[in-house]
């Protein structure tokens, strides 16, 4: 579905409230905007298979340019909120991008993104967000609401679905664009990426629910289940900055039904006091989602105590090459686990490709025959996660194993991989260990270069507020570590930062930390190495 069929039954429920200014655009308007903006765009002349670019904060027009672009044909690349006007100027230029939609508070990167790129000639400012002072003119950019105020509210004769390009974080290198051919079909037919029924299975959704959204909606999990939930004419809730207490405040007071989560808002939901998360009626949540990271056993179990049986785990990427779920039962049978097959069949191969046998560590591969996308501009890399064997098993480079019941159990990315003394050792294994540390607001491990045994462990942790960062904490951690893990893998040196560099989605920047650490290597040692 599309927003369209909700717009008059009723017209006036909110299909979008935001948490803190409370304003509200319901159906009606929602399919009214975005028709305009679609006739707009068409009438500057792109056409399906053309991009659309938005940068943008949690704003109010997020969806209704998200929806513009879905009922037109195009594809809507959303671009990280916090990136650069270089980096900005890199995806609209790698895209292709026709057109670009910001906001007041992003209108001087935008503008300085744009002016490097003149082929994307389409600029629309929207209006300040309520409760903004945020007003600036951006250069060369048109305001949004004069812009298609002249437009009609009617449907263009033809709707081709268009879909989503989103670019990756760029952790290890330039982001690239994830694409997948557009599908030939009407907005108001069927749904093309996850269906009707899957939101159902996953997640619980339907038409009554109040899905709350905490983290940017630049990212593919909350860009897609906000979208998929006014798919199926549900009210979405999305919070302008994650706050922990506010979460709660904003479940009691629009009474959410459904959650979706990364496990950093986890701990930081668990650090309020006992009697902060007491002081809030929480009764209406029905379906607490979360992905995006391996949650830490002892952080999942507390959220299951807390909440109930009500807490569900998917694995998936933005690729779509395969998915896991687990439910609240599931996982108490099999804690650690992010799930059996939903999407795909989990394949665990040894670096020639080999499969390997239940309980061992390898590449997860996901075979599926349906899977078709490509890293835009860079077929070297598209081909890179396919298995050497099999063409429809594919791999984003996670490492884990199966348990005789098939469930999957994830140990981290092949790339940050430490390997001492011939062991292979991993941190996230680590990471989750100290994270649990009453005195640890956050946690980043990683290999550096030792002379005898290969690598060896290096912590870089972030106290939590009015704890001092001295050799006695760090004495602990290590000694906390000793007690949970074996001796090989307790951080060798632990240092300590006011803040780690972890995104808003909850991915943790790791390989510039480490480089940092390697590049003062490389200067101590004179450039010798």
């Amino acid at each position: 579905m599309y927003p369209g069929p909700f717009a008059a039954c009723p017209p006036d429920k909110p299909a979008l409230v935001m948490s803190r200014s409370r304003e509200i655009i319901t159906y009606r308007e929602l399919d009214e905007r975005s028709t305009r903006l679609a006739r707009l765009l068409r009438d500057r002349g792109l056409r399906p298979g053309d991009v659309l670019a938005l940068l943008a904060e949690n704003h109010p027009g997020y969806l209704e340019v998200l929806w513009a672009a879905m009922r037109s044909g195009l594809y809507l690349t959303a671009i990280n909120r916090y990136g650069t006007a270089e980096e900005v100027a890199y995806i609209l230029r790698d895209a292709g991008a026709a057109a670009l939609v910001t906001t007041p508070a992003l209108a001087a990167t935008a503008a300085a993104a744009a002016e490097a790129v003149p082929a994307c000639a389409t600029r629309l400012v929207l209006g300040a967000a309520e409760g903004s002072t945020s007003d600036a003119p951006a250069e060369g950019f048109e305001s949004y609401a004069d812009a298609v105020a002249g437009h009609p509210a009617e449907p263009l004769p033809r709707q081709p679905r268009g879909d989503i390009m989103l670019y990756s974080s760029g952790t290890t290198g330039r982001p690239k664009g994830i694409r997948r051919p557009l599908p030939a079909v009407e907005i108001t037919e069927a749904l093309t990426s996850l269906t009707a029924t899957q939101y159902r299975d996953i997640g619980g959704l339907e038409r009554d629910s109040v899905y709350l959204g905490p983290a940017p909606l630049y990212h593919s999990a909350p860009l897609r289940w906000a979208r998929g939930a006014q798919e199926l004419g549900a009210t979405v809730v999305i919070m302008e900055r994650f706050d922990a207490r506010e979460m709660l405040a904003v479940i009691e007071r629009e009474r959410v039904t459904h959650l979706q989560a990364v496990p950093t808002m986890f701990v930081r939901l668990l650090r309020l006091p006992a009697a902060v998360r007491a002081g809030y009626d929480l009764s209406s949540l029905r379906h607490v989602l979360h992905a995006g990271a391996p949650c830490p056993v002892p952080v999942k179990q507390a959220m299951i105590d807390w909440l109930g049986p009500i807490v569900t785990e998917y694995y998936s990427c933005t690729e779509g090459v395969g998915m896991t779920v687990i439910s609240a039962a599931e996982w108490l049978a099999h804690p650690g686990s992010v799930g059996r097959p939903y999407l795909g069949i989990p394949r665990i191969c040894d670096p020639d490709g080999a499969e390997l046998a239940v309980g061992e560590t390898g590449a997860i591969y996901f075979e599926r025959e349906d899977t078709v996308f490509e890293y835009h501009h860079d077929p070297a890399k598209t081909l890179a996660v396919r298995h050497p064997r099999h063409d429809t098993w594919l791999t984003l480079g996670d490492l884990g194993h199966l348990d005789a019941d098939g469930y999957l159990y994830l140990t981290d990315r092949a790339a940050f991989t430490i390997i001492s003394g011939g062991v292979n050792i991993y941190p996230a294994e680590i990471e989750a260990c100290l994270a649990v540390h009453p005195d640890v607001a956050d946690a980043a491990v990683f290999g550096l270069p030792d002379p005898e045994m290969g690598e060896y462990v290096h912590a870089v942790v972030q106290p939590v507020d009015g704890v001092a960062p001295t050799p006695e904490l760090a004495a602990a951690l290590r000694a906390h570590v000793r007690r949970h893990l074996a001796g090989p893998k307790v951080p060798r040196v632990i240092d300590f930062r006011s803040r780690l560099p972890r995104l808003p989605t909850g991915k943790l920047y790791k390989v510039p930390l480490r480089q940092e650490y390697l590049d003062l290597d490389q200067a101590a040692s004179g450039g010798d190495r």
